[in-house]
């Protein structure tokens, strides 16, 4: 795999298999199977004039209750991760890993010095003085949701500025880091909205900080850098307020679902406890690309995660997807097995 390959290349794999996009199921993407209920024309939008986002912003505010002043919006989660890191310029970045790929990308792009630490051993190693400390909780690409109070604390004694990246809480019942704004003026936390309402084509992603620093880093973007479908379809989205109680629910009954598949599987030597929507396993005797090769005669996509830093190429990420998906995945993985 490319260093920083992602998963979800849907339309290469049909290409390689002759077959319509429609007929694979991708269990290589961790986007939301389940869309919320959008009650919009697009037809009908006045794209003449230039978009303003207060709409949004107060509804993306209230979403996260946090105030519309201590967010700022960008094209999308990697765009938010990229600014940041630009606009922060410092010198030392600490990624507990395995992690979204874009953070180790930027680090190197932006001259960071980058120091990665395993998760999977030990989180409570010691942290460079004044280094900028990346986590994702729940984590990619094993959906491990922490309790980081501990680690939070250390971090503001390390005086380190931190980035928190909780692009999948929605689907679990895990607390929100949102509390230690008012108390630390160097804490930073990214909310993907594409992962959870199923809009990855949909570029928006959040930063939460103190006012302070959400006007510092707002003076440097541009005055428009969202476009109207964007806004107007992820406020449609947000509008839906029984959608979140419904996916969560449903993601975690398929996810479970998922997990007795798997352990039923004599390829699988280990199954990650997984609080998101997608699970990490760990195979035995068997690579993931090879795993990968015995699922594509029944057109079923996973990701390999070979590329992340502290696993090697027995582990794939299989992400949470609909009972029929999952159904079609079992008949799959008893003919292999």
């Amino acid at each position: 795999m490319n260093t920083f390959e992602h998963g979800g290349q849907v339309e290469a794999f049909a290409k390689e298999l002759e077959c319509e996009v429609k007929d694979i199921i991708d269990l290589s993407s961790n986007i939301n199977f389940i869309k919320p209920n959008i009650n919009l024309d697009f037809n009908s939008l006045d794209i003449s004039a230039y978009p303003t986002y207060d709409s949004l912003y107060e509804k993306i505010a209230l979403n996260y209750s946090v105030k519309a002043s201590q967010i700022e919006l960008f094209n999308g989660g990697s765009s938010a991760i990229f600014a940041l890191f630009k606009h922060l310029n410092l010198t030392h970045c600490t990624v507990y890993s395995p992690a979204y790929l874009e953070y180790k990308k930027a680090s190197i792009n932006f001259g960071y010095e980058l120091r990665t630490i395993n998760r999977f051993e030990n989180i409570f190693l010691p942290v460079k003085e004044g280094s900028l400390v990346v986590f994702v909780n729940p984590s990619t690409p094993d959906g491990t949701y922490y309790d980081i109070d501990k680690l939070i604390e250390y971090w503001i004694k390390r005086n380190c500025t931190i980035l928190i990246d909780e692009s999948f809480l929605d689907f679990c019942d895990g607390k929100s880091a949102t509390k230690y704004i008012k108390k630390y003026d160097k804490l930073y936390i990214l909310k993907s909205m594409t992962k959870f309402y199923s809009s990855a084509g949909i570029r928006v992603g959040t930063i939460v900080s103190n006012e302070q620093n959400i006007d510092s880093l707002r003076r440097f973007e541009p005055m428009w850098k969202l476009s109207q479908f964007d806004s107007n379809y992820l406020q449609a989205a947000l509008e839906d307020y029984t959608f979140k109680r419904i996916a969560k629910a449903i993601n975690v009954k398929n996810r479970i679902q998922l997990e007795k598949i798997l352990q039923s599987c004599n390829l699988i030597e280990h199954i990650y406890q997984s609080s998101a929507n997608y699970v990490l396993v760990k195979l035995k005797n068997i690579t993931a690309k090879q795993f990968q090769q015995k699922l594509k005669p029944f057109k079923i996509m996973i990701r390999d995660c070979s590329n992340f830093d502290f696993l090697d190429g027995t582990y794939a990420r299989i992400a949470v997807k609909s009972s029929h998906s999952n159904e079609v995945f079992k008949e799959a993985l008893e003919k292999i097995c």
